[in-house]
């Protein structure tokens, strides 16, 4: 897996830079995730995607997953739902955007603390929060 360096502190990298990763990786994974399940040309398979990509989805997986996120998880959850972003979800209320933000804030944070094995887990969590809807 690459890991870039952005910071020896990762308390140090914006929010929004760790959103912008965390949607990134969040991203990738969904791709995978909607690619074993509906092998299928291009344009039914990002339909599907959008389904695991939207704020609204996230925010819900990000709701479900609360108790369950260490000390540390949640302050980085919230530091990327505090932040102030400069533009706002055309499809989302401005709470499930910034929870959205926030979760993709922890993600980018657990993968460039190379914590995989946590970044998986939470990820088919939300993955199975979402599918159960």
């Amino acid at each position: 897996m690459i890991i870039p360096f952005i910071a020896a502190d990762l308390r140090e990298i914006n929010p929004s830079v760790l959103a912008y990763i965390g949607d990134s990786v969040y991203e990738l994974y969904s791709r995978c995730h909607v690619s074993e399940r509906t092998a299928s040309n291009s344009g039914k398979m990002h339909k599907v995607n959008v389904k695991y990509v939207s704020a609204a989805s996230q925010a819900k997986a990000v709701n479900a997953l609360m108790d369950e996120l260490s000390e540390e998880e949640l302050e980085y959850f919230k530091r990327g739902r505090n932040s102030n972003s400069p533009t706002m979800s055309k499809n989302a209320s401005p709470v499930d955007y910034m929870n959205a933000t926030g979760f993709e804030a922890l993600l980018g944070f657990l993968f460039l603390d190379n914590k995989e094995e946590r970044l998986d887990y939470i990820i088919q969590k939300s993955f199975e929060v979402i599918d159960s809807e």
